[in-house]
């Protein structure tokens, strides 16, 4: 088991206050993200968490048992750091068994547990090395082996394949992800990349200036946004905004011209209207009934293989950026004037935030 709680969790420098309020369950088996921009207090959560920090107050629970205040080595947990700490002048197989000789275990059954390890990860040719003679993504490796030979309840992951080059990120996040479905621990994993995030969590937590902004899957934090900071920080290219005001029932005055959506709205309520880039298409000459049809002119085009990153300006300075598939980028020309269609139900629509 490895059920985490944090209660009203608090963590103050000074008069700064790093995380302010946190409340959160995490259960049993999950692969959960915490994801959010540098100095949201992702990592500091994590640390606290691990018994690294201290916690000014609230409390930090595992299966039930009160851990606020325990020290970090009793806490049945395990951490890979951004940096693997791996110490230099031992080998991978001295590296993955540190922990175990600290428990006083017998040498035989350390090299058992270290061998079993060491095949799980690809490792078993490397164990007379030391790290100096090893790629990033073999210390990444032994740094992993070090934490679960231990087995514990709850393995923290702090930004852990933020050193290594793009290939090898894919390789690794697909090593991780095998490995908790292959042993089922509890696994929280910090990462300011929102690709990651997505690709390898159960669920996300994005966090924003100490507070939890929202908790879900990856698919309802993308397409169910309940902030405009989730909105905006999730995506790439991010998500197109706009000011507006509701002018009438289901109709916003947006500077793109009034724009209907589906719902009721309050009257002369200021608003900002996000769409998906993905969302923005060319205009069907078959009009639907709940698109809204507008006119624009292609500032820049940008090739990215599969798909193109088209910009686009309206006559009120309002620009939109859209997502289109290779294959349709011939349809758009740079400096022509384009009728684009906008999904009424394709809109998100978020109370105004003071500038």
């Amino acid at each position: 088991m490895g059920q985490v709680d944090f209660k009203n969790l608090r963590k103050s420098f000074g008069s700064t206050n790093i995380i302010d309020g946190l409340n959160l369950e995490i259960h049993n088996s999950e692969f959960l993200v915490l994801l959010g921009p540098s100095g949201c207090g992702k990592s500091t959560t994590l640390r606290l968490l691990a018994g690294l920090e201290s916690v000014s107050s609230g409390t930090i629970s595992i299966d039930g048992c009160d851990v606020t205040e325990l020290e970090p080595r009793d806490r049945d947990i395990a951490m890979v750091f951004q940096n693997y700490a791996l110490y230099p002048t031992m080998t991978v197989e001295q590296n993955i068994g540190f922990g175990l000789k600290a428990k006083k275990m017998s040498p035989k059954l350390i090299k058992e547990k270290v061998n079993e390890v060491a095949d799980l990860l690809g490792l078993t040719h490397l164990l007379n090395r030391k790290p100096n003679a090893l790629s990033g993504g073999q210390q990444q490796r032994v740094a992993i082996g070090r934490a679960i030979v231990r087995k514990p309840k709850v393995f923290l992951f702090d930004e852990p394949l933020s050193n290594l080059d793009a290939n090898l990120r894919l390789e690794m996040r697909a090593e991780i992800m095998k490995l908790h479905r292959e042993l089922g621990a509890t696994t929280i994993f910090v990462t300011h990349d929102q690709e990651e995030a997505m690709a390898m969590a159960d669920r996300i937590v994005i966090m924003d200036k100490g507070l939890i902004e929202q908790v879900g899957t990856p698919t309802e934090i993308y397409f169910q946004p309940k902030t405009r900071m989730v909105a905006g920080f999730i995506g790439n290219p991010s998500m197109n905004f706009m000011k507006g005001e509701i002018s009438k029932n289901s109709e916003l005055k947006l500077p793109i011209g009034n724009i209907k959506v589906n719902t009721i709205l309050n009257l002369g309520q200021h608003i900002d209207v996000g769409i998906r880039p993905e969302k923005i298409k060319l205009a069907d000459p078959k009009r639907k009934p709940n698109e809204n049809i507008v006119r624009v002119m292609v500032t820049n085009i940008e090739l990215l293989g599969p798909r193109a990153i088209v910009k686009m300006e309206h006559e009120s300075g309002q620009v939109l950026t859209s997502v289109v598939d290779h294959d349709e980028i011939g349809k758009y020309e740079l400096g022509t004037n384009i009728s684009i269609s906008l999904a009424s139900n394709a809109l998100h629509i978020f109370p105004k935030i003071k500038d």
